[in-house]
């Protein structure tokens, strides 16, 4: 079974808004909204990772990533490590560099089930303010 090591930035701003991303149609987990990242490249650190696939996907340069936690979980053909960071200072305006729709949601407002069953466990931290 696929193992993927990906980094995932939770895009806050200072209104508590957090920054998402729609999957495309036409790929794995289709139309799922996710926090901007993706696969860590071999011989990267995760935050290696994460500064080169947000700028990649939002256009946003990192300044301030606070590592969160993982989570790891097993779909029916892949299995993925998700390395979550809190990203609270950037340069640029984030925006979907290669179309997907993207929107900002209150923190609270998060709605676990829009998303990848790997992202659950820290939906809930977040709607609850442990961040």
């Amino acid at each position: 079974m696929k193992h993927l090591q990906v980094a995932v930035g939770i895009i806050r701003n200072a209104d508590k808004q957090i920054f998402l991303a729609q999957r495309a149609a036409t790929s794995y987990m289709a139309n799922k909204w996710e926090f901007p990242g993706g696969k860590i490249e071999a011989g990267e650190s995760a935050e290696q990772g994460l500064i080169r696939e947000l700028l990649e996907e939002t256009g946003i340069e990192v300044t301030e990533a606070q590592a969160i936690g993982e989570a790891d979980h097993t779909y029916e053909d892949l299995r993925v490590t998700l390395h979550f960071f809190l990203v609270e200072g950037w340069k640029g305006e984030p925006w979907g560099r290669e179309g997907q729709p993207q929107r900002w949601v209150e923190q609270h407002a998060l709605v676990a089930d829009e998303f990848p069953a790997a992202n659950h466990q820290l939906i809930a931290r977040l709607i609850a303010g442990e961040f």
